[in-house]
């Protein structure tokens, strides 16, 4: 019995020594050194509008040695020289070791920084890995390498100092107003338009100095005149500035087809003005199947086509099941239907539930990195935003303060329509609003 004692007892002492060297050789240690060495494809671009869709310039770099097989996501940060990266651009690529910027892409992203259009600058750039999750995150900055960029002017100036007002419009009578937008025409604005049953008014500069009602409700503005009284719905309303006149009329545009939620009938996947481009767009989940564009959710005036050129009445145009941009353009009659990775909103609060497809934000018109979501009816219960469709990469509330944490708690809210915006702008700071109709 003591030589079986001693023979296990020494097994068991040579076990622990064996186990504790395994569980310090096991023990991650972080490289304190693992910064990001990052590398442009060129160092001087010109960009011009007709290579809006090609590849301007690709950032690349390895992926850091953090001294064992560590999960870690990247943030391209984007300044005008010497801007010392207090407000840069920001965008995530996730796990991604790369990033090719369309030519329209950098375009927005340098006019957005300040630099003028035809005129060569220079921006720096940085990549920010984050390793951990967010009760232990460590952040590399790679060193800041430079671009000697020349932009070009991409985005139409449409704005007025005009606006619709009232009990009718998604900020009531406080505002921000609604906005009205240049024509061709001299002196005819007009403004795209969702309303509740309610008034409006015009006015201008969002202040009530200088505004019009209409106190005979035949169609002539009054300075300082009646409330004019609408009904809900969606509508085109064209204002004469000179002769005081205006016209509202029932006014939307909508995707329609197999490959939409509710096929060949209404309610129509929505498209919304673009006034920077003076078109109308779309981000949107489409099923195998086929589309075309109508107005009005009527079959009076739709739309179909081949090769990118819409057709009055035209074909039905073919698509594969996927996320898409989709841009129609009235003016030069051309389409795009581009495959999108676009964020969304998902929850028990969601139309889909949690297994989605989930409600699609569309790109801000003005400010990139910023979504929106203009009109999405909610019910009581929770919701959260995610990435493509996928868990991934998702955010939520922890605080219910308006800022996002990564994989954060759900968001509750109650039944109702709602406006989100969804501000990525700030990658170590994203945040979102939500204004109830």
């Amino acid at each position: 019995m003591k030589k079986i004692f001693s023979t296990s007892l020494i097994v068991m002492a040579s076990l622990f020594v064996f186990t504790s060297c395994e569980k310090e050789e096991d023990k991650a240690i972080l490289n304190t050194n693992a910064v990001p060495s990052i590398q442009l494809s060129a160092n001087t671009v010109v960009l011009t509008k007709d290579n809006a869709d090609k590849d301007a310039v690709t950032l690349s770099w390895p992926k850091p040695d953090y001294g064992f097989s560590a999960a870690a996501s990247y943030t391209i940060l984007i300044d005008k020289k010497g801007g010392t990266f207090v407000a840069p651009v920001s965008i995530t690529t996730n796990t991604g070791l790369t990033k090719t910027f369309k030519t329209s892409e950098l375009n927005a992203i340098l006019i957005k920084l300040g630099l003028v259009a035809g005129t060569a600058g220079d921006i720096d750039i940085r990549v920010v890995s984050n390793v951990g999750d967010n009760t232990s995150k460590t952040s590399f900055t790679s060193p800041t390498i430079s671009l000697k960029a020349t932009p070009y002017l991409d985005k139409l100036d449409l704005t007025t100092i005009w606006g619709v007002v009232g009990s009718a419009a998604v900020n009531g009578w406080n505002g921000p107003d609604m906005p009205f937008y240049k024509t061709d025409k001299t002196d005819e604005i007009v403004a795209y338009v969702t309303l509740l049953d309610g008034e409006i008014k015009f006015r201008s500069n969002n202040k009530w100095d200088v505004n019009y009602g209409d106190d005979g409700a035949n169609g002539t503005l009054e300075s300082g005149g009646a409330n004019i009284k609408v009904t809900a719905g969606t509508y085109k309303i064209t204002f004469n500035t000179a002769s005081l006149t205006y016209t509202i009329e029932k006014y939307s545009w909508g995707l329609v087809g197999s490959a939409t939620p509710s096929g060949w009938n209404a309610p129509d996947v929505p498209l919304t003005y673009d006034p920077t481009t003076d078109t109308w767009k779309a981000t949107a989940f489409l099923k195998a199947g086929e589309i075309k564009v109508r107005k009005n959710e009527d079959w009076g005036v739709n739309y179909g086509g081949t090769a990118g050129t819409l057709v009055l009445s035209g074909d039905n145009i073919a698509v594969t099941e996927g996320n898409y941009n989709i841009t129609i353009d009235f003016k030069k009659m051309k389409f795009t239907v581009e495959a999108t990775k676009p964020w969304g909103v998902v929850g028990d609060a969601a139309p889909n539930g949690w297994n989605g497809p989930d409600v699609k934000f569309r790109p801000d018109f003005y400010t990139e990195n910023v979504f929106v979501i203009d009109n999405v009816t909610l019910g009581t219960g929770e919701i959260k935003f995610r990435y493509n469709d996928a868990w991934a990469v998702n955010y939520g509330d922890d605080g219910a303060d308006g800022n996002l944490e990564a994989g954060g708690a759900n968001i509750k809210v109650t039944a109702g329509k709602y406006k989100i915006i969804l501000d990525l702008s700030n990658a170590s700071k994203p945040k979102y609003t939500l204004t109830k109709k």
